[in-house]
């Protein structure tokens, strides 16, 4: 197994709840995908925290693909969904799968923390030796 890359990444929960208050579904939507939205918004209290956390990841894992946001991506290209046992898990596809294959990026860990005031995000994109990348 071989770290291709890794990203971290601090959001402000204000700044994603007046995103939200400004631009309502409009910026949901271009930034959260329908499964995304569903888990945050199961949490009414917690509901700015859980977006700031998933926001944070995507910008992990853009500095991760050393991208930002362009050649063609989308936020929505990036999702976190939960595994089963709670663990969060980063999925990729579009664009943003293409640029991981790219780079030899077959797999991802990520981890999400938050607080009221701020959420943050770490990112590791990974080769394993299946991949063809890491190994010797």
């Amino acid at each position: 197994m071989t770290i291709i890359g890794n990203g971290i990444d601090l959001v402000d929960v204000k700044r994603i709840r007046d995103m939200v208050e400004r631009h309502g579904q409009r910026f949901l939507d271009r930034c959260f995908t329908k499964v995304e939205q569903a888990y945050c918004d199961d949490a009414p209290r917690r509901r700015f925290e859980h977006y700031a956390a998933r926001f944070a990841a995507k910008e992990a894992a853009l500095k991760v693909l050393g991208t930002g946001l362009r050649d063609g991506i989308a936020w929505t290209d990036l999702e976190i969904v939960r595994e089963p046992s709670g663990k969060p898990k980063l999925v990729v596809s579009g664009r943003c799968a293409e640029i991981a294959t790219e780079q030899g990026i077959d797999h991802w860990m990520i981890s999400l923390s938050h607080t009221e005031t701020l959420a943050t995000a770490m990112a590791l994109g990974i080769a394993t030796p299946s991949s063809g990348c890491g190994t010797e």
